[in-house]
């Protein structure tokens, strides 16, 4: 009875919170330079999250953060984009390496449970080898992934990606390549870190609905970070 009490009170919070129009310069941040990331999305809404493994925000966002993708379907494409602090990031190569195996769905929850729940130091390109080899994934065939053009490409293009939107810190959301948003922005005063983040739900849910409405605006994506 407790925790729902306690549910219940979280989602009145939230929606009291947000029964106006989020602000921008408020709850979201108007980006400077129009960029959506990819071509080949159609009519969906890009969102684009920008994470890290050791970041502890982002690991108590990932399930609430995924409920809501899921929830909207169609309407947009999704993706993560690790937030490398330079381009020989081990955990950074890792996400990247990975993606390009099309091994990261299986591999990406155990590597964010490892780091912080059970606190294995993953912050070495071959304790990554060894942790991704424990799940199936071929240590030679990783390795050729890992030294490849593609994938150093790969990370230089999200690099510059960061670079474009001004992303500071992470979890980070920029949808449409026009508007961001963050738990850190909608963090007021007496929220508690979840308030914040079901506060950025409720204003990515707007950002999506404001996104379809101006889609006479967009000239069309700029393929930029795969």
């Amino acid at each position: 009875m407790r925790f729902l009490l306690a549910a219940v009170t979280l989602a009145a919070t939230v929606s009291g919170a947000w029964a106006t129009e989020p602000k921008n310069g408020v709850d979201y941040l108007t980006l400077k330079a129009f960029a959506p990331s990819r071509a080949g999305i159609g009519a969906k809404v890009e969102v684009v999250e920008f994470f890290m493994y050791h970041c502890r925000h982002c690991y108590t966002l990932e399930p609430l953060l995924a409920d809501w993708v899921k929830k909207q379907g169609d309407k947009i494409s999704f993706r993560r984009v690790y937030l490398a602090g330079d381009p020989a990031d081990p955990q950074a190569h890792a996400y990247v390496t990975l993606e390009a195996m099309g091994k990261l769905d299986a591999i990406h929850d155990k590597i964010f449970s490892a780091v912080q729940v059970e606190r294995i130091p993953l912050g070495e390109d071959e304790a990554l080898l060894e942790f991704v080899g424990r799940f199936g994934v071929d240590k030679a065939a990783y390795g050729e992934f890992f030294n490849s053009f593609a994938v150093q490409s790969r990370i230089r293009r999200a690099m510059e990606l960061a670079s474009t939107y001004k992303i500071r810190g992470a979890p980070s959301v920029v949808v449409d390549g026009r508007y961001m948003t963050s738990p850190s922005l909608t963090w007021g005063a007496g929220h508690s870190e979840a308030q914040a983040q079901h506060a950025m739900i409720a204003v990515l849910d707007a950002l999506v609905v404001k996104a379809k409405s101006e889609d006479g605006r967009r000239a069309g994506p700029v393929a930029a970070a795969k």
